[in-house]
C-alpha cells in the first residue's frame, strides 16, 4: 500500500513523500496497514539517525545522546556501532562490534521499507576505516532521500594528546568526512589533528574554525580548549561560503573530576539546540553548555553524597536525574562574541 505523507510543513517548504507500509494480517484474515507515524506525523524538530557506541550499563555514545534528544522533542533511531557490557574504562568489558557490512545491511533494511527519511545524521566514536567508509555511504544514501539532511559529526579520535583510534582514520576524517559534514564538534586535540596545526591561543582556535569552514562545514564548535589554564569553548558559524563567520567563546568552569560520555552528550545537545536556533549558534552553545554543566555538577554532588572520592575514578553521568536541566537549562555561562 502507498500513501502520501506530509513530511515537513514550514513556511515556504512543504515536502510530501509516498511511503510504503507493511501489511499485517489480523485474526479475521483481513489486512491492516498502520502508518509509520514518525513519517506521517513528524515531530516539529526532526528525525535523527544516531550511529554511535552503546553500553548496557552507563552513559556513553548513544546512551548519552538518544535520551537528551528525545527530551528536546526529536524522534531518534539509534544504530549501535558497538554493544559492550560497560565502557572500556572499567577493568574488563565484553560485547560485539558492528562492521561496515552489517551497518549497510541495517540501512538496506530501512530502505526496503521506505524508512530512510531523516532530517539529521549524528555520528560519534568510530573505530575502523571500513566502518567510517560505510558511514560516508550512509551520508550519500540519506542525502539522496533528503538533500537537506544535516550531518552532525563528532570526530572522536583522541584527547589531551592521546590518539585512541587507528592512525589511518585521521586522513579519512580530513579528506572525506569534514567536506560532507554540516557541523563539526571536535575537542582541541581533534581540531589539531584535522587542521594540522597546534592550537595554543584563542586566535589559533578561531583560525582552526576558519580552516574547517573552508573544507566544508558551516558550523564548527571546538568543545574544549585549554589556553593558559582557562577552559574555553570556541564556536563559529559561516552562514554563506566566502563570508566571514560569526565567532564566539564561552568560558567553561573547571570541575575537579573526569566524566565519561560528556562529549557525546554535548554534541547531541548542540544538534538539538542549533536546530531550534539555526541562525544563532551562540545561543545553542549557551543552552547546550549550561545543560552539560548542570549534569556534571549533579553527578559530582551525588558521588560525594555516596562517599566516593570523585577524583579517584571516572564518573558515570547522572543523565536521568538531570531531565529538567536538559529540557529547560538555565543559562549561566554567556557567549562572548569576537569582533
Amino acid at each position: 500500500m502507498l500513501f502520501q505523507s506530509l513530511l515537513i510543513n514550514q513556511p515556504g517548504l512543504r515536502i510530501f513523500r509516498q511511503t510504503h507500509v507493511f501489511r499485517t494480517r489480523n485474526s479475521r484474515n483481513s489486512y491492516m496497514a498502520p502508518p509509520i507515524l514518525s513519517l506521517v506525523l513528524p515531530s516539529e524538530t526532526g528525525r535523527v539517525l544516531s550511529i554511535q557506541s552503546h553500553t548496557v550499563q552507563g552513559y556513553v555514545g548513544n546512551k548519552s545522546a538518544v535520551f537528551p534528544l528525545q527530551l528536546l522533542g526529536y524522534d531518534v533511531d539509534p544504530i549501535n556501532s558497538v554493544q559492550f557490557s560497560n565502557h572500556t574504562g572499567y577493568p574488563t568489558f565484553k560485547g560485539q562490534v558492528l562492521n561496515g557490512q552489517q551497518l549497510w545491511e541495517i540501512i538496506e533494511g530501512l530502505e526496503a521499507n521506505d524508512l530512510l527519511y531523516y532530517t539529521h545524521l549524528l555520528t560519534g566514536y568510530i573505530g575502523s576505516v571500513s566502518f567510517l567508509t560505510t558511514v560516508l555511504e550512509v551520508v550519500n544514501k540519506l542525502r539522496s532521500v533528503n538533500p537537506k539532511l544535516t550531518y552532525v559529526c563528532d570526530p572522536v579520535m583522541g584527547d589531551e594528546g592521546k590518539l585512541y583510534v587507528p592512525q589511518e582514520l585521521i586522513s579519512v576524517y580530513r579528506e572525506k568526512v569534514v567536506p560532507v559534514a554540516s557541523m563539526l564538534t571536535p575537542n582541541q586535540f581533534e581540531a589539531e589533528l584535522l587542521t594540522g596545526f597546534r592550537i595554543q591561543s584563542e586566535g589559533d582556535g578561531r583560525e582552526a574554525c576558519n580552516f574547517l569552514h573552508e573544507a566544508g562545514p558551516s558550523k564548527v564548535v571546538i568543545t574544549s580548549i585549554n589556553i593558559d589554564g582557562i577552559l574555553l569553548l570556541i564556536g563559529s558559524h559561516q552562514k554563506e561560503k566566502g563570508q566571514s563567520p560569526k565567532q564566539f567563546k564561552i568560558v567553561i568552569p573547571k570541575i575537579p573530576a573526569y566524566f565519561t560520555g560528556t562529549g557525546d552528550l554535548m554534541t547531541a545537545l548542540l544538534l538539538g539546540w542549533s536546530n531550534k536556533y539555526p541562525d544563532n549558534l551562540e545561543k545553542a552553545a549557551e543552552l547546550a553548555g549550561s545543560s552539560l554543566q548542570a549534569v556534571l555538577q549533579r553527578t559530582l554532588n551525588d558521588y560525594r553524597s555516596a562517599g566516593h572520592d570523585p577524583q579517584s575514578t571516572s564518573l558515570e553521568i547522572r543523565l536521568i536525574q538531570s531531565q529538567d536541566d536538559i529540557r529547560a537549562p538555565q543559562i549561566k555561562h554567556k557567549a562572548e562574541m569576537y569582533s
